[in-house]
């Protein structure tokens, strides 16, 4: 039956090569067909090279504005996310393991892998009661977003966790900038996940997700193996020079502000209400995190002291909107028995970047030293320590 493939017809006529051409395309029908069928992606996302013959990634992969200046993909597939990031390696007997999430800032925007929150966290060596390490991985991802938080939570969850430290932001919880991240809209599966099973207050009617024939589910499936495939490969240059993202200059904030007091299309001056934002995510981290401690962090902001500082924090926080947006927390936190940290105004203006949440190495090792002491008093005491009083 295979005999053409050993010994072909000679010379090669057009009618051989029309077979083989037909013969290719059923087997190209035929594979791509059980694939659909199958559906193994969610098997293969996890099969990964990291943490085998590659080290994992101090954090997730993303390839910024120019893919060509970095060592990482940018991707949707967030078990494959995770498989290849260090929080995927067996867990050591003596650790404590904490799951670290949060927006660009708590990443490492602008910091080159070894200087981000997890591990300089992890180089001061913090010890529990018991003699556990406390260990810190890195799961936060540009963007505020809690819904898409949800989602890298949910996956993690896997990997043994033994507590979460969750940084959020006002932005965080704008409930419109949820529906239209690409991580969220290529993940309906996790999405409707997340509402059946944990009751999310949203429906999958207010995310418009991709419609595809068979013919577009194809060309997605594709593309994710595609993906897939980048995401190992680019294994061998992480583990060669340890940096993922090419590190680009920037213009340092200004302490001056633009008069602008608007935010997310409320009403200047208005107090925000509970419906105003998307907290019901916070209820949803609980139930997922289950007997796990969840600590919930307002995370430090560069607060102007300039032109307009009297009506604003910084250009993405006007006063009347933060400061209801701080209010509502403190209240909601006891009401719901949620464990909350407010950390606003824990860093100097000094440590700030390019944006009102970018840190810099040092004001990264605060925040870090902030945490260590955070999680071994709230192991030892109960409490969550000075800082939060």
């Amino acid at each position: 039956m295979w005999g053409w493939l050993i010994h072909p017809e000679k010379p090669y006529t057009w009618g051989f090569i029309g077979r083989v051409g037909l013969k290719a395309m059923i087997l190209f029908i035929i594979a791509n067909g059980l694939f659909m069928v199958l559906q193994p992606m969610d098997f293969i996302s996890r099969l990964s090279l990291y943490n085998v013959v590659f080290d994992g990634r101090v954090r997730l992969p993303y390839a910024g504005s120019d893919s060509s200046q970095s060592y990482a993909v940018t991707m949707d597939n967030i078990p494959a996310m995770i498989a290849s990031h260090q929080v995927a390696r067996p867990k050591a007997d003596d650790e404590f393991r904490v799951l670290i999430l949060g927006n660009s800032g708590i990443w490492g925007f602008l910091l080159p892998p070894q200087q981000t929150l997890a591990p300089q966290l992890n180089d001061m060596n913090y010890l529990l009661a018991d003699g556990r390490r406390v260990v810190a991985y890195n799961l936060a991802y540009p963007l505020p977003l809690t819904l898409r938080d949800l989602l890298l939570l949910d996956e993690a969850m896997r990997y043994e966790p033994d507590m979460v430290v969750w940084l959020v932001s006002m932005t965080s919880f704008f409930l419109p900038s949820q529906f239209v991240d690409t991580m969220v809209i290529n993940n309906r599966d996790g999405v409707s996940q997340l509402i059946d099973n944990y009751e999310l207050a949203i429906s999958l009617s207010d995310i418009k997700f991709p419609e595809h024939n068979f013919f577009g589910q194809l060309a997605s499936s594709q593309q994710a193996l595609a993906e897939l495939y980048r995401n190992q490969l680019y294994g061998m240059m992480w583990q060669s020079t340890e940096s993922d993202l090419f590190i680009e200059a920037y213009a340092p904030l200004s302490n001056d502000l633009e008069e602008d007091v608007t935010w997310g299309g409320f009403e200047p001056f208005v107090p925000l209400v509970e419906d105003n934002l998307f907290f019901n995510v916070v209820d949803v981290g609980y139930t997922i995190s289950g007997d796990i401690p969840l600590i919930v962090i307002t995370q430090p902001m560069f607060i102007a002291t300039g032109a307009n500082s009297d009506v604003l924090y910084n250009n993405d926080a006007p006063r009347w909107a933060f400061d209801s947006y701080r209010a509502l927390f403190t209240q909601l936190a006891p009401q719901r028995n949620w464990h909350y940290c407010d950390l606003w105004d824990a860093l100097p203006n000094e440590f700030y970047t390019d944006t009102p949440f970018h840190i810099n190495s040092e004001g990264t090792g605060e925040l870090a030293r902030i945490l260590g002491e955070m999680i071994t008093d709230y192991m030892e005491f109960g409490y969550l320590g000075q800082e939060c009083e």
